[in-house]
Order: C-alpha cells, then sequence, then structure tokens
C-alpha cells in the first residue's frame, strides 16, 4: 500500500512538472519534445506505465517512407470502430515526442483516456521506444536509402526494423513486395503472428522496390500471400480485396504509394479487431482520409491548389513524380539539407526526371537550389528560376504562376518554412 501511495505520488509530480514545462516551452515558442525530455530524466518509466495500461495496447508504425499519413489512416480506421485513439499527432516520431504529446493527453493522475495508441516512430528512435514498451502490433511498410547520412547502408534500416518486430507480441503486418521485410532472413526468428499486405502482379510496377528502381516496368516484385492486396487503381480510386471480395474505395488521398500504405493500414486494422471489426465503416472512414501536411497537402492560393508534396529519398520521389501530373501545373523543387532532411543530398542522382522535361520546372529553391538545378540539367529539364532563399522563391512562384495550379516538391524543412510563408496567402492548418 505504501509503495503504490509513493507511485501514485511520483505519477502526479511527474505529470504537473511536465505539464509546466509545456505551458513554459509553448510561451517562449520553444521545441515540442522539451518536455518529454525533462519527463524522461524525472521518471523514466512514464513511457512504459502509462501506454501498457491501455486496453488494447501500443501500435508502433514505422519504415521509411510513408509513416504519417498512414499513422493518420489507421487512427481514423480504429475510431471508425469507436476506439479512443492516442497518438502523436505533432510527427513528432522519437521517444521524447512520444512522451511529450502524452503529456498532453493525460489527466492530472497520470491516467490517459485512450483505448489504444498509434505511434509512428523513426526507425532509429523505434529502437529506443521499443525496449521501453513492448508495442503488441507493428506495421512495417518499407526499406529504402534514405538519410545515408544517419542510416548508412540500407539493410541496417531492415535490422532497425527487424528488431521492432522481435519487441511485438500479438501481431506483425508487414509489406509483402519489400524484398528486405519478405526475405527469411527478417521473419524467421519472429514470434508474433506475421500479415502481409501488397499489389497485384499487375500493379507492381507502379511499386519498385529500391533495388528495382531503375529496372525495366514489370520487374518489380509483387507477392500474392497477402491480407489484404490492392488490386486496382485509377486517378483517386482504389480497389481492395480480402476476405474473398473486392472494396473499391474513393480516396481523397493522391499519389500510388498512398494507395499501398492505405492496404497496410486495412491489413493493421483487420489484425488488431478481427471478428469485432465492422468493415463497411472501416471502408467510410479510409474514404474520408485527407493528406497528413505537407504530404501531398492541397492549400488553395489566389484561387488554385497548391499542393505541397514531401520527398525525401529516391524511390519516394520517384513514386510522386509518377503519381502527380507535371501538365497543367506550374512546379516549384525546394531542397533543403539541414539535420532533418538528410545531409547527404547524393540520391538526386538515382532520381529521373524525365517527365518533368517537357513542362520544365519555374522555380529551384532552398540550400541546395543549385545542385538541383544542375541535376535537372543532367536530365534535359529546365530550371527557368533559381533562387535559394524560401521566402523570395516562393513569393516569385505564386506571382508568376496566377491562375495556374501550382505544386511544390520539398524536402522536410523546406516544407516546414514554406508552411509558415504561405500562411501569408492562404489558411494553413496548424501542424
Amino acid at each position: 500500500m505504501y509503495a503504490h501511495a509513493i507511485i501514485n505520488t511520483m505519477i502526479r509530480i511527474t505529470t504537473l512538472v511536465g505539464k509546466g514545462v509545456q505551458r513554459a516551452a509553448r510561451l517562449r515558442g520553444g521545441g515540442s519534445a522539451l518536455p518529454g525530455l525533462v519527463v524522461e530524466k524525472l521518471d523514466r518509466h512514464f513511457l512504459a506505465r502509462t501506454l501498457d495500461a491501455l486496453p488494447h495496447g501500443v501500435v508502433v508504425v514505422s519504415g521509411t517512407n510513408g509513416k504519417t499519413t498512414t499513422t493518420k489512416m489507421v487512427v481514423a480506421l480504429l475510431e471508425s470502430q469507436g476506439l479512443r485513439v492516442f497518438t502523436n499527432r505533432t510527427g513528432s516520431n522519437f521517444t521524447r515526442g512520444v512522451a511529450a504529446a502524452l503529456l498532453e493527453a493525460v489527466d492530472a493522475h497520470g491516467v490517459l483516456p485512450a483505448d489504444i495508441a498509434v505511434l509512428e516512430l523513426d526507425e532509429a528512435h523505434a529502437v529506443h521506444f521499443v525496449q521501453q514498451v513492448a508495442p503488441r502490433y507493428c506495421l512495417l511498410l518499407n526499406v529504402l536509402r534514405d538519410q545515408l547520412d544517419r542510416f548508412g547502408e540500407i539493410d541496417y534500416t531492415a535490422q532497425l526494423l527487424h528488431t521492432i518486430a522481435m519487441r511485438t507480441t500479438n501481431g506483425i503486418v508487414l509489406n509483402g513486395d519489400d524484398p528486405r521485410l519478405t526475405r527469411q532472413e527478417f521473419t524467421a526468428d519472429l514470434t508474433a503472428p506475421i500479415s502481409r499486405y501488397g499489389v497485384d502482379p499487375s500493379l507492381a510496377h507502379l511499386f519498385p522496390s529500391d533495388d528495382t528502381m531503375r529496372s525495366a516496368p514489370g520487374q518489380a516484385t509483387a507477392t500474392t500471400d497477402t491480407d489484404v492486396t490492392l488490386c486496382h487503381l485509377s486517378d483517386q480510386a482504389a480497389t481492395f480485396r480480402f476476405d474473398d471480395a473486392d472494396h473499391p474505395v474513393s480516396l481523397k488521398l493522391k499519389g500510388s504509394y498512398n494507395a499501398q500504405n492505405a492496404a497496410g493500414a486495412l491489413t493493421l486494422v483487420r489484425t488488431i479487431l478481427q471478428d469485432k471489426l465492422d468493415t463497411p465503416a472501416m471502408l467510410a472512414a479510409l474514404a474520408q482520409v485527407e493528406p497528413a501536411f505537407g504530404r501531398g497537402e492541397a492549400l488553395t492560393v489566389n484561387g488554385q491548389p497548391c499542393e505541397l508534396v514531401l520527398v525525401k529519398n529516391p524511390s519516394g520521389f520517384r513514386l510522386s513524380l509518377a503519381s502527380f501530373n507535371p501538365h497543367k501545373t506550374a512546379t516549384m523543387i525546394a531542397i533543403n539539407d539541414q539535420y532533418a532532411d538528410g545531409r547527404d543530398m547524393s540520391w538526386l542522382w538515382d532520381v529521373d526526371f524525365d517527365t518533368l522535361r517537357p513542362t520544365g520546372v519555374a522555380m529551384v529553391s532552398g540550400v541546395r537550389a543549385y545542385d538541383m538545378a544542375l541535376r535537372l540539367q543532367y536530365d534535359e529539364v529546365e530550371a527557368r528560376r533559381v533562387v535559394p532563399g524560401l521566402k523570395q522563391a516562393l513569393a516569385e512562384f505564386v506571382q508568376a504562376n496566377r491562375g495556374t495550379p501550382l505544386r511544390i516538391y520539398c524536402t522536410y524543412t523546406a516544407m516546414l518554412a514554406l508552411r509558415r510563408e504561405l500562411a501569408h496567402y492562404t489558411e494553413v492548418n496548424a501542424v
């Protein structure tokens, strides 16, 4: 009894101090992770104690591309089933970010009013998280070359995801079309049940792996041993096959990669809820999911749509270029090389920009603007303006293309800066 009282007191103190730091950080315009750092130092069991109490436990979503939007899909699908879902909505996809998000959600006694937690986690930081909190379920999306200065060799990223899967207790969902997630070396020692999602062989050429990205169409791998299969795709409509039936869904999410990730989200929710699942409600919820900020997010500038498309590695950039028609659209590319973007921008040379050749690129900007312009030159793509400063570049881009839809491909920090600037032109939702 005495020990229980001490623990309760510690919980209240941790929560009180954490929330106080959070308020102070907001007033000073500080980073969202600072309160999480304080809580980690004050109470190293805060994460485990808070999250382990949830009836359905913790779900981890990780992989190179698509974490943020896929997490948003999973949350929407679970909420359609009547579950209260906690998630790290700010995109702070590391342990301190999760702790900071928890402080926002818990009451004064440290109780989290939720049934399940769905957490987007960076591959490297997820390894630290799962040592503290064993997830009941995980969804692993893909293994691609990304931020070579952080992750180095691609198989190292696969090892990080394998650690997550090893710590998962109730169900593992894998992209059945990713060769590094399907190989025997990855799955042989996993103890939780494995489910897979994938695409129909007729669509395989739209989803090359990192290994096959420059191969001829049709050489990408596709698996048939899947719980959910993306079997048809046209514009923003997709058809998913499961339970021996086809289920068409109109998506607000643009891009073939979002349809593939939707198959992963469906598989995960089916794995969690099984026979308690309301399938019509789940599919209706999927149809209403909108892009996460900066991930195909559509704003309105001068009466025309302005899309922000996050790019951070060769495969993701290639899929984005394939998903968005450049005709009758003014294109801008903004490349930064800060820590959150990855310092090594050599991956730009592994992207084919041929689809932009007929239209050219209206504006190239960011810290690495001239590197990007040079890369376009090698693919015979005209870069009509090169302006490194994002504020000036955006102003010129908007002014010069009045009456024309806009599309901006941008790295992470460039995207954040551009969203702040776009707030001067249109309404921008808070992150």
